[in-house]
């Protein structure tokens, strides 16, 4: 659910992090920017600096771990039942 007013500080960086994957068009909309991308990361980088940490963009906000909940994984099998 899109918010009816523009998110800020704690609040903004959650839920551009939820929704990171998403992409920054997306991500504005759904954390009350509409269709201001530029204002949208402005205060996402503000709201960064505020608590002590610089965020560059939305991928700032991707974790190698989701990154790895996200992938299909790796299938590690021998090459015929004979290499068992």
């Amino acid at each position: 659910m899109a918010a009816t007013e523009p998110l800020t500080g704690i609040t903004l960086i959650d839920c551009a992090k939820a929704n990171a994957t998403s992409g920054p068009e997306t991500a504005a909309r759904l954390c009350g920017y509409g269709t201001d991308i530029s204002g949208f990361q402005a205060a996402l980088s503000q709201a960064g600096e505020d608590m002590g940490i610089t965020l560059d963009g939305l991928k700032d906000l991707v974790t190698d771990q989701f990154i790895v909940q996200r992938t299909q994984g790796l299938e590690i099998a021998p090459d015929s039942p004979q290499d068992l």
